[in-house]
């Protein structure tokens, strides 16, 4: 029986990422066969994503679909695979009074979706190859098994050499059932009196087809940087209470730091000016983090873009993030925020136990971290227009509270979005100076270095 989550109930998972490192944990012993693990989408391939992880394993997709009865769809007649497989219970559809011609209406439109789902997910990609490999299958919790049974009769068919059919719950009768179909069932939780797979998650909120296409990009790049030096770059989702960011991780081969983005009000991940900026840190070495503070809904809301405490909470959940992920754990973080992101960075880089090494903060509002401005202890860089008269005094004002070693820096001339000639790669010397000054890799527990206070 699993214990309480991590603020879950006595017996459920907080949610499918929770429940996937759990049963990455089971499965260690799998890690030397060198497996292949396929997720059944959609609410499979969040917790695939973290055996994948913990077994090092390449992640993809095995689509079926549950073939549902005319008049009542969540109680499965059959079930349809990738391969051409298709399943029938028979006795069901004599006993529900089915006929031919609905059985082919329904496996039509299944198949449709079917076709449909493996483009989204897959795109041009092949599948991966699994013959002569151990095949690790993963779902979110299985209830009468027939999609993880068209998925293991669709992995025989292509040749895998063994079998794993892993849940992190599902009913006593049901892993049974399926032991002769697969060559091991794990769950997790067998539950007797089991009624359905979301009640054993305090969040089961649905998978989107976005998250899992993110997922699968991410899963691509689970072991890089590779034995031969080179490096990742990939979508990820950082998942937290309530919100799905999305995100691009990009790290050179042999990079020390990684860089946090941050961005300013009416801005994302795909601001010209962040790639711009985050193509030059990739120039000098230095991995990066483009993400998204709010999800789309968020921002249309004006006063989330101004609610610094939220944005530096979610800066907070992508450090967390970051220092778990396999490629990234070992990279000293830095935060490089703009605008309303320049608060948000400081305020984050404020809170206790954050190990952030550097700030750097181009044209932001440092003054809006406000009540944690005196317990940022990393090395700041304020980085501000000439002309941007406001924003300077308001930087001014707000570097006299710090009490980090700092500099600000003010380019000569340029205004709020350093849109004249020259001012972002000036903006982008200052920044990689300070970042490859702080970011390079140090002994654990060494204190940061730091210049004097000043004005340049």
């Amino acid at each position: 029986m699993v214990g309480p989550g991590r603020y879950g109930r006595e017996g459920t998972f907080r949610d499918r990422h929770e429940a996937g490192r759990l049963l990455g944990e089971r499965l260690a012993e799998l890690r030397s066969e060198r497996p292949v693990v396929l997720a059944l989408p959609r609410g499979g391939v969040p917790v695939a994503a973290e055996v994948a992880r913990a077994l090092d394993a390449p992640l993809d997709v095995i689509v079926v679909r549950k073939l549902g009865v005319p008049f009542q769809p969540e109680v499965g007649f059959g079930a349809i695979g990738e391969g051409g497989v298709r399943l029938f219970d028979a006795d069901l559809i004599r006993r529900a009074r089915i006929t031919e011609r609905e059985v082919a209406e329904v496996e039509a439109r299944e198949r449709a979706e079917l076709e449909r789902r493996v483009r989204l997910y897959r795109g041009d990609h092949p599948p991966l190859p699994v013959a002569g490999r151990t095949v690790v299958i993963v779902d979110d919790g299985l209830a009468t098994g027939g999609s993880a049974r068209a998925a293991v009769q669709v992995v025989r068919a292509q040749g895998a050499s063994r079998i794993v059919l892993a849940v992190p719950v599902a009913p006593p009768e049901t892993v049974r059932q399926l032991q002769d179909e697969a060559d091991q069932v794990v769950s997790l939780l067998t539950p007797p009196r089991f009624v359905a797979v979301g009640l054993w998650y305090d969040d089961f909120e649905q998978t989107s087809d976005e998250e899992v296409a993110a997922l699968l990009r991410d899963g691509d790049g689970l072991r890089s940087p590779d034995s031969a030096g080179r490096g990742t770059e990939r979508e990820v989702v950082i998942r937290l209470d309530g919100a799905a960011l999305q995100g691009h991780l990009d790290i050179p081969a042999g990079a020390e730091g990684i860089v946090l983005f941050a961005h300013g009000s009416g801005s994302s991940r795909h601001s010209p000016r962040n790639q711009a900026m985050a193509g030059a840190f990739h120039t000098a070495g230095l991995a990066t983090l483009l993400f998204d503070l709010l999800t789309p809904e968020e921002s249309d809301d004006r006063r989330n873009v101004f609610d610094i405490e939220l944005l530096a909470d979610r800066l907070l959940a992508a450090t967390e993030w970051v220092r778990a992920q396999p490629d990234s754990t070992a990279l000293a973080r830095g935060y490089f925020g703009a605008s309303t992101g320049g608060g948000a960075a400081l305020w984050a880089a404020g809170t206790p136990g954050n190990d952030v090494r550097a700030v750097v903060s181009r044209g932001g509002r440092p003054d809006l971290a406000g009540p944690r401005l005196a317990d940022v202890r990393c090395p700041t860089l304020l980085i501000v227009g000439g002309a941007d008269r406001e924003v300077l005094e308001l930087n001014r004002s707000a570097a006299s509270e710090l009490r980090c070693p700092y500099r600000l820096a003010v380019v000569p001339g340029a205004t709020h979005l350093f849109e004249e000639p020259g001012a972002m790669e000036s903006v982008a010397r200052l920044a990689i100076g300070w970042f490859g000054q702080h970011l390079a890799a140090v002994q654990p527990g060494a204190a940061p270095g730091g210049s004097r206070p000043g004005e340049g």
